[in-house]
């Protein structure tokens, strides 16, 4: 059985300074990958292709983007919400893995990760425009990971939730007592999922251990959603 080993590899991450992207660069580090940690938002169209481009050669993109997650109710939603949301964490994903592809396709080998949200998996009221785009990775995701498999290339997600990180649940998020009770009630882990434990999981999916795995979605969210 092949171990966790990303000695040699080059991993590029996006939004580095963000949502998981700290603690991914640290542990994919501590497993011996090269890690190339870019911290720019991408919301201008041309800078996935430019960020691709000065990684040079990589073994592994993970992508990860993250926004604040709008709170409107339903019937609230405008406009600006659901462009600003969808620009942000959704267009990126094919301009990055269109850029990434092609060197990936020539030598028929390459990883690309998502980290994306298990929102799009359960329902949560107040959250409809954040799921659908969330969702929208996620059915990329399948999509792209089934057509690129016969290339040697293997496209998977990790749809999250529940888990310790400073975009999503703060501080004094996690120090409110209703908060606590509320992962006491919903989520059976009884807990957050720590920052290392996911990562560790996200290091996985980039090792040459996980390439039988294409175009899935992996719930992370201490049994909230499966």
């Amino acid at each position: 059985m092949k171990s966790i080993d990303l000695t040699g590899k080059r991993i590029l991450v996006t939004q580095a300074d963000t949502f998981m992207g700290p603690t991914l660069c640290e542990v994919l580090a501590e497993m011996g990958a090269e890690v190339i940690a870019d911290n720019q938002l991408l919301a201008d169209p041309a800078l996935p292709a430019k960020i691709i481009e000065a990684a040079g050669s990589i073994d592994v993109l993970v992508i990860n983007l993250a926004i604040p997650a709008p709170f409107s109710k339903v019937e609230l939603v405008n406009d600006n919400e659901w462009y600003s949301t969808f620009s942000t964490i959704v267009d990126p994903l094919p301009r990055l893995v269109s850029a990434v592809l092609p060197p990936m396709i020539e030598r028929q080998s390459g990883k690309i990760l998502v980290m994306g949200s298990a929102s799009a998996l359960k329902g949560m009221k107040r959250a409809s425009t954040y799921s659908a785009a969330r969702g929208a990775q996620l059915a990329y995701v399948q999509a792209a990971g089934v057509e690129m498999a016969p290339q040697g290339i293997q496209i998977n997600a990790i749809a999250q939730n529940f888990v310790d990180n400073p975009t999503y649940f703060p501080e004094e998020t996690k120090a409110n007592p209703a908060f606590q009770e509320r992962l006491k009630r919903e989520v059976p882990l009884g807990r957050l999922v720590s920052m290392e434990e996911d990562a560790q999981f996200a290091a996985y999916l980039c090792s040459d251990a996980a390439d039988c795995f294409v175009g899935q979605v992996f719930p992370v969210s201490g049994g909230w959603a499966s």
